[in-house]
């Protein structure tokens, strides 16, 4: 007797598995095949899949695969000329493996560990860029990625091959529409993100903080040194061209409550207790990953990092920043706005951060990254202030994504804060700052 249990969305018990709903319009398919003589063991159509629990239509599958011939589990056809044997795959990577060729990522032998050993995969030819960083951001918690050669393998419990299934699934989603890759890379991000909003540092106090983006800065960073006020300055060398300046500051306006949570509400954050902090911490972690990505873009130029001090208190690390390190930047990025898609070029009007064309320039860069609605306002204090004021470079300060700064009710929206990093990103790709 099936078990009934909670339904389950049928894409999802189908893509696991290495199927769609659409293999059964051509039955006479080897998916098709496959999946009808599936549904024929669990006694049902396809519409009634999601009133079955994932046991039993695992023992459907199971029962089914036994009826058809093939190689063995371990050695697949040549996928770029005839479908995947699925039912010769070993069970918990037929998905993986047929979601990975659909999205050009060929592989000729797999094998799922059969719960002793790593789950690989070998692939036909070696991985690119883009392709090692689908799989690395479509891995679902408890399972990461190590590519050697044309071989990947998934660090992950034996044990526990139900996390293959739900890496098959994530990646049918990618599949089936190519923008989920935002969103998981934007998950990706935010882990970083709620590791710098659990460092404490009020202005004065940015010892710990300082040392965490020290670190961070040091996997990246051709010159990286602290000056005399506490700011942390780093320059990224990736080719002849101009020297683009990103800056955020470091303190949060209050101390950190020592007992604390961050709550997660869909990609919402906030904290149960007191200030969250992403003023500027989120401005800090778009810095810190543009820092982690630069050299996969065609950025031609110096990028140089400045991660203030004392900025919540007067804007104190900035004015003190040094001008002759900064005589060469061309054009300063500030992260430090609330709310989204906002491209400050002024403090209210009446001081100017820089020209009109510099603040429109991203505008054009939202446009060609997909995000039209980003535009040009007035806005408040901040150090793009000072580093138009004080040292002559064009600036703007553009939104981090966090509302209610300075409050307990302060929240940050960690996809707004990526799509930061992907309009500043564009900037660089593009070089569109000269």
């Amino acid at each position: 007797m099936n078990t009934v249990t909670a339904a389950v969305p049928v894409n999802t018990l189908l893509s696991r598995y290495g199927f769609r709903a659409s293999d059964l319009v051509t039955p006479d398919s080897s998916y098709g095949a496959l999946l009808d003589r599936a549904l024929h063991e669990a006694g049902i159509g396809l519409d009634e899949l999601p009133s079955i629990s994932e046991q039993d239509w695992q023992l459907a599958l199971r029962k089914a695969r036994d009826r058809f011939d093939g190689p063995g589990g371990e050695t697949l056809v040549d996928p770029r000329r005839a479908p995947l044997p699925l039912s010769s795959i070993d069970f918990y990577m037929a998905g993986v493996v047929r979601w990975m060729n659909e999205l050009g990522i060929h592989t000729y032998s797999c094998c799922d560990g059969h719960g002793k050993r790593l789950p690989h995969a070998n692939m036909i030819s070696y991985l690119g860029t883009q392709q090692k960083h689908i799989l690395q951001v479509s891995a679902p918690e408890g399972m990461s990625l190590r590519a050697q050669g044309r071989r990947v393998q998934w660090e992950m419990n034996p044990s526990e091959p139900e996390r293959l299934l739900q890496f098959a699934e994530r990646l049918y989603c990618i599949v089936s529409e190519p923008a989920t890759l935002f969103r998981y890379e934007a998950d990706r991000f935010a882990e970083g993100l709620v590791e710098l909003l659990e460092i404490p540092g009020e202005s004065g106090s940015e010892e710990r903080i300082r040392r965490a983006a020290i670190a961070k800065l040091r996997r990246h960073a051709d010159d990286l040194f602290v000056d005399r006020a506490g700011n942390v300055c780093a320059a990224i060398l990736c080719g002849e061209g101009p020297t683009v300046l990103l800056s955020a500051h470091m303190d949060v306006f209050s101390e950190i409550e020592p007992e604390r949570r961050i709550v997660r509400r869909g990609t919402e954050l906030s904290s149960s207790e007191g200030i969250l902090g992403a003023d500027d911490r989120a401005g800090m972690a778009v810095i810190l990953e543009l820092c982690r990505r630069v050299h996969r873009t065609n950025f031609n130029g110096t990028l140089k990092v400045a991660l203030t001090v004392r900025e919540e208190i007067g804007l104190e690390g900035s004015q003190a920043l040094d001008a002759a390190w900064l005589e060469d930047v061309r054009g300063a990025i500030v992260v430090d706005r609330r709310g989204t898609r906002d491209i400050v070029t002024s403090c209210g009007r009446v001081i100017p951060f820089c020209s009109e064309a510099y603040g429109r320039l991203f505008e054009a860069a939202g446009a060609l990254a997909g995000m039209p609605d980003w535009r040009v306002t007035p806005g408040g204090s901040s150090d793009a202030k000072v580093l138009a004021t004080e040292f002559g470079i064009p600036s703007v300060n553009l939104s981090a994504g966090y509302r209610h700064e300075h409050t307990s009710s302060e929240t940050v929206d960690y996809l707004a804060t990526y799509q930061t990093v992907k309009l500043i990103e564009c900037v660089l790709h593009r070089n569109m700052i000269q």
